[in-house]
């Protein structure tokens, strides 16, 4: 018998949450019945543990449509400036309003939009895995390649004076 690890690596790490802080939308990936592709950006979304995702629906019907039909999803985020983030995937369901665990998957979402926007419902997504996704100029170039360095060209090239 082989003794399992006392406390596994969660998911969703601390290199992933501290990426999800600094992206400022994540585009969820869902399908419909006949196999239809959806890739939806979302501006309000959070990392809610080790292990979820929650996204609110304000506008998002197909989406939502979407995971009743089929609950398997990717959501990815990426911080335009040194071009790395995250790719997640797992099975999402959407928490109503009336659900007992609404006010609990809700809670990150609510601080963000305040009175701004009506949170629908909570896609609440399971994560199963977790991959990084990087610019290829980190892997072709190691040697000259830093997250200073591809800043500083985003900063240039989209014109920014940050």
């Amino acid at each position: 018998m082989t003794d399992l690890p006392s406390n596994p690596s969660p998911i969703l790490s601390a290199a992933v949450h501290a990426a999800a802080r600094r992206s400022v939308l994540c585009w969820l990936a869902t399908v419909d019945a006949q196999g239809q592709p959806n890739v939806s950006p979302k501006e309000v979304w959070a990392i809610a543990d080790d292990q979820h995702v929650v996204v609110a629906n304000i506008a998002s019907p197909v989406t939502a449509r979407n995971i009743a039909q089929q609950p398997k999803v990717c959501l990815s985020f990426v911080d335009v400036l040194v071009q790395k983030g995250f790719k997640l995937q797992g099975t999402a369901r959407t928490v109503l309003p009336d659900d007992p665990d609404y006010s609990k998957w809700a809670a990150p979402l609510l601080v963000m939009t305040g009175d701004r926007f009506v949170v629908r419902s909570v896609l609440l997504m399971a994560v199963q895995t977790a991959q990084p996704i990087v610019a290829p100029s980190y892997w072709m170039y190691p040697e000259t390649t830093t997250e200073a360095a591809q800043a500083a060209a985003a900063r240039l090239a989209y014109g920014l004076k940050i």
